[in-house]
């Protein structure tokens, strides 16, 4: 069924107002700062937000612009249009969103975009047809089949894998189920013997994954995991599991790069994780709108902003942020002729 947002008279009388700003570069709205009115939006409280936010905070540094920064009470489709519908009645023009359900996002986005705002998608993308302008994020897929390539090499080419994913609601985790399970097709001495999913907190994590290892140690010979907050209950598992000699080596590679996971590979408990780039998915998306805000168009086919993704192991343990912000900065500087067009 289609839905309609509920705009006041108001905040309808203020869009076709800044509808007609003149057109500037991507910091510049025609000296009307209201023309730039720029939203941020995370669906719940989490690390990986946590993360994304350093680079709106940067974003709005850089450049003087203000983000409204709002942050959903539950990771639902619902609970997001319920938000995001709110803020667009106030006049905001320009939203960056983690969308909460791959396909029904689209539905809020038809919305906005029908209204004639902006939306840039970051951290996962959405099916595809899509209104939004943009997606900006780490490509899940490639991301975790990396992941399990390394720990495959980790497990010295042959062996049991216990497959942990974090939300099944997430649209990023079918992708990296797709990925992992596709790089473990193409090698004959490697199977994953459980997958275990629907982790929502470091408790609940910690207890899902022991359970898992108490049924299963003699035979799991690595452990891979794609959501942060598994990540850590697991390196911290591995980093009791490891520290007491005699119990036999069980390989890991995770995701994202909390500070526990960090010091368990500086410790060689644990093998690797994959280093996202949420820096760049807030500082980018938020620069893309303000592009977009100043009148530039998306150049045909560059929807998806792929922001990288980068295995840590002790060999590049203080160098890999480098790595990562390196990424961001060629992003940046390719913006107005690798994805965007200029004002007519």
């Amino acid at each position: 069924m289609k839905r309609h947002l509920h705009f006041s008279f108001a905040a309808f009388l203020m869009l076709l107002t800044l509808a007609g700003c003149g057109k500037g570069g991507p910091d510049s709205a025609g000296g009307n700062s209201a023309a730039r009115k720029i939203v941020w939006y995370a669906l719940i409280v989490h690390p990986y937000f946590d993360e994304v936010q350093k680079g709106v905070l940067a974003f709005e540094k850089d450049t003087g612009i203000h983000v409204r920064k709002r942050i959903g009470q539950d990771a639902t489709q619902d609970n997001e249009n319920a938000n995001v519908e709110a803020l667009a009645a106030q006049g905001y023009r320009g939203f960056s969103i983690y969308p909460a359900d791959a396909g029904a996002a689209n539905g809020l986005y038809e919305e906005l975009v029908g209204n004639g705002l902006f939306v840039v998608s970051y951290g996962a993308p959405t099916a595809t047809p899509t209104p939004a302008s943009f997606c900006v994020a780490t490509d899940v897929k490639k991301a975790a089949g990396m992941a399990a390539e390394a720990l495959i090499r980790f497990m010295g080419g042959k062996g049991n894998i216990l497959n942990v994913l974090e939300l099944v609601e997430d649209p990023n985790t079918v992708l990296r189920r797709e990925g992992i399970e596709d790089v473990v097709s193409r090698h004959a001495s490697v199977k994953i013997v459980q997958t275990v999913a629907g982790m929502t907190s470091f408790e609940e994590s910690m207890g899902k994954i022991q359970d898992a290892l108490s049924a299963r140690i003699r035979e799991i010979d690595g452990i891979l995991c794609t959501g942060y907050t598994p990540t850590v209950a697991a390196a911290t598992i591995l980093s009791e599991w490891h520290a007491k000699p005699g119990n036999r080596r069980i390989r890991f590679v995770g995701i994202d790069t909390d500070e526990v996971v960090l010091k368990a590979i500086e410790a060689g408990h644990i093998d690797g994780t994959i280093a996202q780039n949420p820096y760049g998915h807030g500082y980018i998306s938020c620069k893309l709108l303000s592009y977009l805000l100043a009148g530039w168009k998306p150049k045909k086919g560059a929807y998806f902003v792929d922001t990288g993704a980068t295995l840590v192991t002790q060999d590049n343990l203080k160098t890999f942020p480098d790595e990562v912000m390196a990424v961001t900065r060629s992003i940046l500087a390719e913006l107005e002729t690798k994805y965007l067009a200029p004002p007519k």
